[in-house]
């Protein structure tokens, strides 16, 4: 992998990471593209690494949010008169939601580094959770903000997190798909979607640092700066956007790329792996 490879990937990670659109199944036909290995434990781990941009920038926009939180959180466990406040609660709901994923990933983690590293999954996946997120938006009544969670809403999130370990799925889009489900506003939803990638995406992303010294520091490094910037303003853009719209207008998007893959496959243009 070459220092161009690396700004495409940080790219497309940064663009994608936090769009019901899926970044893992576009870093994999990204990588495709490029003529790189999508299995190669090298490539692997450099897609997970990068990811921790991606997570910087989500640090660095709700800095003041996860500051509070985190304080509320500590500052209940010393004084239990505070354990009813929200952010006290919040910070229970994001530690609560993040461990079916670390689980899970952890066991299957062979499974989501070989198999699943498919393109032919990454089309299927595509296609099939873009109607469970038309329905979503469909059968959630959207009344319920944050303040309105629970530790329910947030084990709910967190298990249905562990389906986007799929390239294709989307990490964002099933969170938000099962916070609209569970009667979430999508404001509320697509915020909570963004804490529960934090614990996630860092414990990947560490992860795989061992691994990644078959890519190279210096790519590496470019990849993560770059994922960095562009992940800030896809996150700020995101935010705006749900806050009036549906996720449903992705659906267009993600069953035009779904097909175009499926069409690659099948005409041998392109193979899975």
């Amino acid at each position: 992998m070459d220092y161009f490879d690396a700004v495409v990937l940080g790219i497309v990670e940064g663009l994608t990471e936090f769009l019901p659109i899926s970044s893992t199944g576009h870093l994999t036909i990204a990588e495709k593209w490029l003529g790189l290995q999508v299995d190669d434990p090298s490539v692997t781990a450099f897609t997970a690494v990068i990811q921790m941009g991606a997570i910087a920038a989500v640090l660095v926009y709700f800095w003041r949010d996860i500051t509070r939180i985190a304080v509320a959180w500590f500052r209940g466990l010393v004084k239990p008169e505070h354990r009813g406040e929200l952010d006290h609660r919040m910070g229970w709901y994001i530690i609560v939601g993040s461990l079916p994923i670390g689980l899970v990933g952890f066991l299957a983690q062979d499974l989501i580094k070989g198999p699943l590293r498919s393109l032919w999954v990454v089309a299927a996946a595509l296609i099939g959770w873009s109607f469970v997120m038309l329905y979503a938006e469909r059968r959630g009544r959207q009344d319920r903000g944050e303040s309105a969670m629970t530790m329910k809403d947030a084990l709910v999130m967190g298990l249905v997190q562990c389906i986007a370990l799929v390239p294709g799925v989307s990490r964002s889009g099933a969170t938000i798909s099962a916070g609209l489900l569970l009667d979430l506003d999508r404001v509320a939803a697509t915020r909570m979607a963004f804490f529960l990638g934090i614990p996630s995406l860092t414990a990947a992303g560490l992860y795989e640092l061992k691994e990644v010294h078959g890519v190279g520091l210096g790519p590496t490094l470019v990849g993560t700066a770059v994922s960095f910037v562009v992940a800030y303003a896809s996150v700020a853009w995101l935010l705006r956007f749900v806050s009036g719209n549906s996720i449903g207008k992705f659906v267009p998007y993600r069953l035009a790329l779904g097909g175009a893959v499926l069409i690659l496959l099948l005409t041998g243009t392109m193979t899975a792996t």
